[in-house]
């Protein structure tokens, strides 16, 4: 039996087979995408403690991003491997769930690889985030918000020294923006959130709302395709993406999300 996202909700039923309108939305992807040329080996040796201190002393801008709140360089090796195992593993999954639902005139315009290595690796920064407020159970303050948030930067500067492609530099240094540009970190007027991005990003708050934290319990399927299909309705991810999602999602639970 299927569940229903209800009315009383704000958003209206969501099917896996809602029809879009080529012309009722204008959030672009951009040119497309070149695909990687790069000869892949394997993403887990970006995460290595070796490898991750190798990081460190060749980027300078990591040392002046957490001065004022890590200046001993303390690695949070346990909470990296946990990400790693357990919600990385679940982006990448989502990501090329939500890459096998998309139209086909899309499909091309995926870097599957790019994405999928970010997806690994798009919380690497979080070692170096502390431990009391990656795991704290109540409420961030507004100080503790702004340190959480370098996360993305701090990975972005760390595998900036690696042989690692400027696509999957650029998913990792942004995977919290939109198409709005209303997330973070800071980007210009010129910054284009396209398919590669926005398939990132929502696959990752997907597997953020539907895990269980320390701070909070797990959601939903409904609950969480609640919350993003806003996104979609603010203009901050585009509407195929999350029917993609819809789909994948559908395609892999007992219950249709309806």
């Amino acid at each position: 039996m299927g569940l229903e996202i209800s009315r009383s909700l704000g958003v209206g039923g969501i099917i896996p087979d809602i029809y879009i309108p080529r012309t009722s939305y204008n959030i672009g992807f951009g040119q497309t995408l070149d695909a990687d040329t790069f000869e892949r080996q394997s993403i887990e040796r970006y995460t290595s403690e070796a490898a991750i201190k190798r990081m460190i002393n060749a980027s300078p801008k990591v040392r002046n991003i957490v001065k004022s709140f890590n200046p001993e360089m303390k690695l949070n090796l346990v909470e990296l491997k946990e990400l790693l195992n357990k919600h990385a593993s679940d982006t990448q999954n989502i990501a090329k769930g939500i890459a096998d639902n998309l139209p086909f005139s899309l499909k091309n315009k995926v870097d599957l690889n790019a994405i999928d290595d970010a997806a690994y690796l798009h919380d690497i920064g979080k070692v170096l985030i502390p431990e009391n407020i990656l795991n704290k159970a109540g409420k961030l303050t507004d100080e503790e918000v702004k340190i959480m948030h370098t996360h993305s930067n701090i990975g972005y500067e760390m595998l900036k020294t690696t042989d690692i492609s400027p696509t999957t530099l650029n998913l990792v240094r942004n995977h919290h923006q939109n198409a709005k540009k209303t997330g973070y970190p800071w980007v210009n007027k010129d910054f284009n959130a396209d398919l590669n991005l926005q398939i990132l990003s929502v696959s990752d708050k997907y597997s953020a709302l539907t895990e269980n934290r320390v701070y909070k319990e797990a959601m939903s399927p409904k609950q969480a395709l609640t919350i993003i299909y806003q996104d979609v309705k603010d203009g901050k991810l585009h509407p195929f993406i999350f029917k993609a999602l819809v789909n994948h999602v559908n395609n892999n639970s007992l219950s249709k999300v309806s």
